[in-house]
């Protein structure tokens, strides 16, 4: 048996290089081989710190039994979903048709088109409850291939076509504010306001949820969310956030800490003026998550080893101080293109906004990395790199439009225009599907909505909406009002799920607030009464760096560096008087 996965770009494919089971890493390979040999896939879909992922591992991957029952009646395919989130995406739709309870593990089985035709998540290796036993469902999905070919492959083929329905848009206007007043009273109307946050329980910190109430105004709502998850086992003694809680109280953490869910609380708390709890967060992606290479990891493991155990949140369940001497819980080291510019963003706003000179330069250096590593033999950017060597994987839509925000962001922390030009070009540089979902003519995403972190369509619409603001031209805004028209009937039936693409729909109904602040003392009083001012951009910048943002064609900077020592406070490109005296810069729209 050949190991396949030893030498990929994937922390979690490289677990399970060990495994008795034959396994072949996403890719052509492994379709061609099923149909050769005539045999259903299975698709293991997971990440490297997933809990359950680590439990179906041991009791079912590393059975000698059960991997022989595997490698005689199927071929089997392990994935990164972190890798790979088209495939994740594609495949998690596809099981929703057999199953309701969706997460990962996601075990899912398919022809060797590529069809699939049964899912499910765990399986344990014994029936527990209503879960039969891994090797009963083996048996059965080998029985139904052998003896019921032709239902099995007509549910498949009803599958797929369900699937490529619901990738269809139905465009609709844009929100208009009172739309977008009744969407965030209807998840308003949601919040637990004995807890704090939304729902019962499993409760998720839904950060993309939070920046759109921050958009409309509801503060209070964010504030008591913040404050509760800050406050609670959620939030773990270094500043960083776990994934999610078991119970309603924020107690009993799920205890993997992710870099997107950070990385947008970190946002979320600069903007509710809970510095604190960003300098916690910041603490947390420097100390633990940040690569020596540059970059950032996608995650921390809920499991370490103690005491020869694996054991799950034992680490994080000690105080800080009784930690010393333990191994950490470790780090998946991949850098992620799009989830680097979410850190990059949130490291170069709240630099700026907290005066926090060395995030900025975190940010730039994460910036130099992703931009010089993930990318292949052509030049294109990709989804991941692992120790500086570039995954096969493609750069999502969401991808490139999150990394070009957090330039855009990066560019007004530093006042630098180069960085704003660099994500013009990631913003217009075309992503691609994935080649073998294309292949075999697997619908990639139905890009539904925002959960832990915002769909490719919202990304691009934020990405597009921030490079008008910056007066890079009209089209960009243009491009924004078409993606969120898109999605916009969908978003205000379900605000809830929505909430990356409500907030551009919020950026797009009114005109934005942008100043523009030319001083050659970024610390000095005007440069800290712009930065405290409530506005859709800012800007602190010299004479020098803002005709350099003018020569490089935007418009929001022409004539803006002619005098030092004056902030210009404008609506949609049409600016008030300039103002030398910061009493008189407006913290209020």
């Amino acid at each position: 048996m050949s190991n396949r996965l030893a030498g990929t770009g994937s922390p979690y494919l490289r677990a399970h290089a060990d495994n008795p089971v034959d396994w072949y890493p996403w890719g052509a390979e492994a379709f061609a081989e099923a149909a050769r040999r005539d045999v259903p896939v299975l698709i293991s879909i997971g990440y490297s710190t997933c809990h359950w992922c680590h439990v179906m591992a041991r009791e079912s991957f590393g059975d000698p039994a059960t991997a022989q029952q595997l490698n005689r009646g199927f071929v089997s395919i392990k994935v990164d979903r972190e890798e790979h989130p088209q495939v994740d995406t594609a495949y998690m739709a596809a099981a929703s048709a057999f199953t309701q309870d969706l997460g990962w593990p996601l075990t899912v089985f398919a022809t060797p088109s590529g069809r699939a035709f049964h899912a499910g998540t765990y399986f344990p290796p014994v029936a527990r409850g209503q879960l039969p036993a891994f090797g009963t469902v083996l048996a059965a999905v080998r029985e139904a291939w052998t003896e019921r070919r032709a239902e099995v492959e007509d549910l498949a083929g009803v599958v797929a076509e369900a699937l490529e329905a619901s990738a269809l848009t139905d465009p609709s206007p844009l929100p208009d504010d009172a739309a977008l007043a009744a969407a965030a009273e209807e998840i308003v109307g949601r919040e637990d306001r004995r807890y704090g946050g939304f729902g019962t329980a499993p409760k998720f910190p839904v950060a993309t949820t939070l920046r759109f109430l921050q958009a409309e105004g509801r503060t209070d709502v964010v504030a008591r969310a913040l404050d509760a998850m800050a406050t609670s086992e959620l939030r773990d003694e270094d500043g960083g956030f776990f994934r999610y809680a078991t119970q309603q109280d924020w107690a009993v953490p799920h205890y993997e800490r992710m870099l997107t869910d950070n990385a947008q609380l970190l946002e979320v708390a600069v903007d509710a003026g809970r510095a604190d709890v960003a300098r916690g967060i910041a603490h947390f992606l420097l100390a633990v998550l940040q690569s020596p290479g540059g970059g950032f990891g996608a995650a921390q493991d809920s499991e370490s080893v103690i005491d020869g155990q694996r054991s799950e949140g034992g680490y994080y369940r000690r105080p800080a101080a009784a930690r010393e001497g333990l191994s950490s819980p470790a780090v998946d080291g991949k850098i992620i293109t799009g989830w680097n510019g979410l850190a990059i963003a949130a490291l170069a706003r709240g630099g700026a906004a907290l005066g926090e000179q060395s995030w900025i330069d975190v940010a730039v250096r994460a910036a130099e990395t992703v931009l010089a590593v993930n990318r292949d033999a052509d030049g294109r950017l990709v989804r991941t790199s692992l120790d500086g060597a570039p995954s096969a994987a493609v750069a999502t839509d969401a991808d490139l439009a999150l990394l070009a925000d957090g330039l855009f962001a990066l560019a007004l922390a530093t006042g630098e225009a180069r960085w704003a030009t660099r994500g013009l070009e990631v913003l217009s540089a075309d992503a691609s599907v994935d080649p073998v979902l294309a292949a075999h003519a697997i619908t990639a995403s139905a890009d539904g909505g925002d959960g832990d972190l915002p769909s490719g369509t919202s990304a691009r619409a934020a990405a597009e909406l921030t490079a008008w603001r910056l007066g890079a031209g009209e089209q960009h805004r243009e491009r924004a009002t078409v993606l969120v028209s898109e999605r916009a009937g969908q978003a205000l039936r379900q605000p809830f799920g929505s909430g990356a693409l409500l907030r551009v729909a919020a950026g797009l109904a009114r005109p934005p607030r942008q100043i523009v602040a030319v001083t050659s003392d970024p610390r000095g009083p005007l440069a800290t009464a712009a930065r405290a001012a409530d506005a859709d951009l800012t800007a602190v910048l010299t004479r020098e760096q803002a005709r350099a943002f003018a020569d490089a064609g935007f418009t929001l900077f022409e004539e803006r560096d002619g005098v030092d020592g004056v902030v210009h406070d404008c609506r949609g490109f049409v600016c008030l008087l300039p103002v030398s005296d910061p009493a008189l810069v407006a913290t209020a729209r």
